[in-house]
């Protein structure tokens, strides 16, 4: 427990519940109040939920080559900028009943046609929690990127995916000049530029 921090989730009281949009996601509108800092409640709250069952997303490098595998494809949220179409992580949402570790290996191989031969946790985080209760896992996985390309995904998901191998100087320059401009992505290149001669040590590399 964060000293700073005592409330937990049994500080809340939530009023009602309901859903009100059932599509490719899902919103609910929940009536709420909670504890304050200065003592007693708040006023009863409206706030709209964007719900999303737990996602993880994957770094694939390869310490021999010392390269990342990234995917580009297309990504309605970003219509606002010149190119909509984002060079991300391997990325995805678990299914019922299904772990985030199962997932990342699962989308791997749907998403860049590669497997993981080695997954390490990172991070777990909220993704964006004013107003969704997605979250996040992060991981950092171990490739053989030499054959990584091509054009991947599930068609049936509507999925176009483009697979590229940078050096991971080269991905992380990219942060700088605003070709990667995602937060997973971003977050897990900050990780590897700060651990890459620490991480996978029992797999022989280059110099």
């Amino acid at each position: 427990m964060n000293e700073h921090n005592s409330f937990t989730s049994n500080d809340v009281e939530i009023l009602s519940e309901e859903n009100v949009f059932n599509g490719f996601f899902q919103i609910k509108r929940l009536s709420l109040k909670h504890k304050l800092y200065a003592g007693g409640w708040s006023e009863t709250m409206q706030r709209e939920l964007f719900y999303r069952r737990p996602v993880g997303a994957v770094l694939p490098y390869d310490p021999i080559r010392d390269e990342v595998v990234l995917i580009q494809q297309f990504r309605v949220g970003a219509l606002s900028q010149q190119n909509p179409w984002l060079t991300e992580l391997v990325a995805g949402i678990t299914e019922p009943n299904e772990s985030v570790e199962a997932m990342i290996h699962r989308e791997a191989h749907e998403e860049a046609g590669i497997e993981l031969l080695e997954l390490v946790k990172l991070y777990q985080y909220w993704v964006s929690p004013g107003g969704s209760c997605e979250n996040l896992t992060l991981f950092c996985g171990r490739v053989d990127a030499s054959n990584a390309g091509g054009i991947h995904g599930l068609a049936h998901e509507h999925e176009d995916i483009q697979v590229i191998t940078m050096r991971s100087q080269e991905a992380i320059n990219a942060i700088e000049d605003g070709t990667i401009n995602n937060a997973a992505t971003i977050i897990a290149l900050q990780w590897l530029a700060l651990n890459k001669n620490t991480i996978f040590q029992t797999v022989e590399t280059k110099v």
